[in-house]
């Protein structure tokens, strides 16, 4: 039985999974490497954090983005975004050099077992351990509006369902949204071809600019600080400090989590966008329907006005929802064991444990605990740290048979062949 298996080999993930084999733990580390990165983001993207921001995490900081870029004879500077193939590239590279193996298989059912928890795998193998951490992205949580959910899928998608738009090529595309993943998803379908337009609740669009430099003056680090999640000393506190954001009260840290860093356009994406793309603004779909080979979205402006208009195909660039109902992994035995706080996600404490002892998350299911940084990559290294400890505490307070070693001991990673010298 292993100390932590580790359910998702993304950022997050592969973070967690380097801090753990560093403190000494026997650990799995199961998923698909930086499969959202891979798999469901369309060719052309870019990474809209600062590169400085945008490392995965391991105990030394070696293995940083910036020295991945070197090595491949790339730079990684101050506002020149990343492409997302080479974010994924680098994560790939991260997960060689900064931890266990990775088994690129699948969990299919997490449920409890004696001493701790059973998992079951694509091929049916089953996997025991102690303690359980989730870190499984945000591809479980894809929200669509509830009034297209009834299209076929010919006729509505999410973003996130797509790693290439070559087939939109020359076709008529709504995009529905107003963030990032709307504008640049509409950017990208017009350079291929498409006449594409977005379609938003909001009354205007709103654009990032140019972040500024970390070179900054003492006078303006003071007044202004700059973080992994912009300027200001709210930002700081969400980016630096998620351990103090989560002492707020849980209303409180509900409404900042979800309305903090709302949705905005990378200043790069600006350019390219608005030449090419039309937009409707102030937009509500209330009933949508298959018109022929088209659909027809009714819609209703923000003074009551209706209109309607005819598209092809819409994509719900609309975000996710990290709610315990959508776990769909967890068996009824430990589902019916989380709590969840106001907006539906799992409830955790101080090192992101459950309510289920033993069972951590990791990423956008903690947002509402300790704040935004939890839905970028930046805050993959408080987790990675804060959770690790967790682990080691919950591991501690086990029977006998569960202690765990004391760091500075070489420890064999169960199921590798590596040891690890702490």
């Amino acid at each position: 039985m292993y100390d932590l298996l580790v359910v998702g080999a993304g950022p997050y993930g592969l973070s967690i999974a380097s801090h753990a084999a560093a403190s000494g733990l026997s650990l799995r580390i199961v998923g698909r490497p930086m499969a959202s990165w891979r798999d469901h983001m369309p060719r052309g993207m870019f990474l809209k954090s600062e590169p400085w921001a945008s490392n995965l995490s391991d105990p030394e900081g070696r293995w940083s983005l910036d020295v991945y870029c070197a090595e491949q004879g790339m730079t990684a500077r101050h506002g020149e975004p990343i492409p997302v193939e080479t974010f994924a590239s680098y994560g790939l590279w991260f997960a060689r050099h900064a931890g266990p193996p990775v088994d690129e298989r699948m969990v299919t059912a997490l449920r409890n077992c004696p001493g701790g928890f059973e998992a079951t795998l694509e091929d049916g193998e089953r996997l025991h351990a102690r303690t359980v951490a989730l870190a499984i992205g945000v591809l479980p949580f894809t929200e669509v509006p509830s009034a297209l959910r009834s299209l076929a899928p010919a006729h509505v998608s999410h973003s996130s369902d797509h790693s290439d738009l070559e087939r939109f090529r020359d076709r008529d595309v709504t995009v529905v949204g107003g963030g990032q993943a709307a504008l640049e998803t509409a950017a990208l379908l017009a350079e291929l071809g498409a006449r594409a337009r977005v379609l938003a609740r909001a009354p205007r669009l709103n654009w990032n600019d140019l972040p500024p430099s970390r070179e900054r003056s003492p006078w303006q680090s003071a007044r202004s600080p700059l973080s992994g999640l912009g300027i200001g000393w709210r930002n700081w506190l969400y980016a630096e400090r998620p351990g103090w954001f989560r002492l707020l009260p849980e209303a409180k840290r509900a409404h900042i989590a979800k309305t903090a860093l709302g949705p905005a356009g990378a200043w790069w994406v600006r350019e390219r966008f608005e030449p090419v793309v039309e937009v409707r603004l102030g937009q509500r779909i209330t009933a949508a329907y298959e018109w022929g080979s088209s659909v027809r979205l009714e819609l209703m402006s923000r003074s009551g006005e209706p209109s309607s208009l005819e598209t092809e195909h819409v994509i719900a660039a609309t975000g996710f929802r990290a709610t315990c109902g959508r776990l769909g992994l967890l068996a009824d035995d430990v589902r019916h064991g989380l709590r969840a706080v106001r907006d539906g996600s799992p409830a955790v404490g101080r090192d992101f444990e459950s309510s289920v002892p033993g069972l951590f998350f990791a990423g956008l299911t903690t947002a509402s605990g300790f704040g935004p940084a939890m839905r970028f990559v930046h805050g993959a290294t408080f987790t990675a740290e804060t959770l690790v400890r967790g682990v080691r505490r919950r591991l501690r307070s086990g029977a006998a048979g569960d202690r765990i070693p004391a760091p500075g001991s070489g420890v064999r990673l169960a199921g590798t062949g590596a040891v690890v010298q702490n």
